[in-house]
């Protein structure tokens, strides 16, 4: 299964990715960790316009696939700002999972880990999600974990929950 977590910059998809990788790792399951940042230091030339985010998000899903197929369970935190580029990853994937990281732009920008949408609002930087380049919010979403409303533990409690039900129905082939 893929568990695809998307939401804008500092929503806190990579926190509860770490924690869920932890959680699930910590129970003798096989997972693969996919995260945007990472894999933009391994494909140094990807770049932040439409056509390079929804490049970058394809290759981030073709990656997940292959380790699915090699029965891994995936997480994959990526900001995947376009519906566009979701979609393709989850028709390419087996079984994947969007889980909508929620949090307001306001509550992103308040918590602003990397101090990245200051340097956006400065004119620093361009493109950046939320402030001049959009965030398609997911139409059908698998679940939605609402961090703004939430503490990190009440979000990863409401998503290890969550995730313990799939993999409890793949499990009786539900």
């Amino acid at each position: 299964m893929v568990l695809w977590l998307t939401g804008l910059p500092g929503s806190g998809k990579t926190a509860l990715a770490d924690r869920l990788y932890e959680y699930l790792s910590g129970k003798g399951l096989k997972v693969a960790r996919l995260d945007g940042d990472v894999l933009r230091a391994t494909f140094p030339e990807t770049g932040f316009t439409r056509e390079e985010r929804i490049r970058h998000v394809r290759r981030a899903g073709e990656l997940a696939a292959k380790s699915e197929k090699d029965r891994a369970i995936v997480i994959a935190s990526l900001i995947s700002p376009h519906r566009e580029a979701r979609s393709y990853a989850r028709s390419i994937c087996e079984s994947f999972v969007e889980i909508y990281v929620k949090a307001s732009l306001a509550t992103c920008e308040k918590r602003d880990p990397k101090g990245l949408y200051k340097k956006a609002r400065r004119g620093e930087i361009k493109n950046f999600t939320g402030i001049d380049d959009p965030y398609e919010e997911p139409e059908k979403p698998d679940i939605v974990i609402p961090t703004d409303e939430l503490t990190l533990d009440q979000s990863f409690e409401l998503l290890r929950e969550f995730v313990d039900r799939r993999l409890k129905n793949a499990e009786s082939g539900m």
